[in-house]
């Protein structure tokens, strides 16, 4: 069962947006052990030269960031049409209600509540990545 898995994780790029540098090292080890290729960026503005770049598969974002936050960098994404189609998780410290109604209204496809598990992250992608 996990080969099918992994071999449909094997080369999927994966954006992970985070001021936190353990969020951000965490999820680049979990994700990098299944096959995928990570890409990390501090904040907003370091993720949308990096989404041009890369053109990643599936878009992690944290909602609370410097400058430019996930609500604000989910919104920029899912109004390029390059990307709109480009699933993006939000990942927050808390798991209000608020925020993940705001995250749907911004286009987010999902709310991952931190710290998340190694689980919640591949569910995540299994879910929005067709295989």
């Amino acid at each position: 069962m996990s080969s099918v898995k992994q071999d449909r994780l094997l080369g999927l790029k994966v954006l992970v947006i985070d001021d936190s540098k353990t969020i951000r090292r965490t999820a680049e080890t979990l994700l990098s052990r299944e096959g995928c290729e990570v890409f990390t960026a501090v904040d907003g503005f370091d993720a949308l030269s990096k989404i041009a770049d890369h053109q990643p598969d599936i878009v992690f974002v944290d909602i609370m960031m410097p400058r430019l936050d996930g609500y604000q960098t989910c919104s920029l994404i899912k109004h390029n049409k390059v990307f709109r189609n480009t699933p993006v998780i939000m990942l927050s410290s808390k798991d209000g209600l608020f925020d993940r109604a705001r995250g749907r209204i911004v286009g987010s496809e999902q709310y991952l509540t931190k710290p998340f598990t190694r689980d919640e992250l591949l569910g995540a992608i299994e879910s929005h990545i067709g295989g």
